[in-house]
């Protein structure tokens, strides 16, 4: 006994075919454009997790004993070169740090635009900014 198969049963997988290249083709630029927003989040997230940390190593730099504000400044600019931040700046309030200085404040803004990873399209022309504020550690010395 000879099987045949039936014409219509081709017909319908040639269509069926045709179906999930459509599908395809409305569904992929959808899920990259989630793809890519997804890394690009992300890295705004690690570098704005990364900017507390500079904010707050370059105020424990300047609130030590014999703490200056370039110490303090080299210290949150290692913190943002750790994870490739660049065009990055720091701010030291007040500039000069003396036996009388009662707290100090570290300032740090990365412009997100030039830190992505991916051709920046949500957080080009944005400027992310976080700040630190500590009392400074004495020695119990009179000044």
């Amino acid at each position: 006994m000879q099987l045949r198969r039936s014409p219509r049963r081709s017909q319908d997988v040639d269509r069926r075919r045709g179906v999930v290249t459509v599908e395809f083709a409305l569904t992929m630029p959808v899920a990259l454009l989630l793809a890519f927003a997804l890394v690009e989040f992300a890295r705004v997230n690690m570098i704005r997790n990364t900017m507390d940390n500079a904010a707050y190593e370059g105020a424990r730099a300047a609130i030590i004993p014999g703490g200056t504000a370039a110490r303090s400044e080299t210290a949150a600019l290692a913190v943002l070169n750790a994870i490739g931040v660049s065009g990055a700046s720091v701010n030291v309030d007040p500039p000069i740090i003396d036996d009388t200085t009662p707290d100090v404040e570290v300032t740090v803004t990365v412009p997100l635009g030039q830190n992505m990873w991916i051709v920046p399209t949500y957080f080009v022309s944005r400027d992310m900014t976080k700040s630190c504020k500590l009392t400074r550690e004495y020695t119990g010395r009179t000044p």
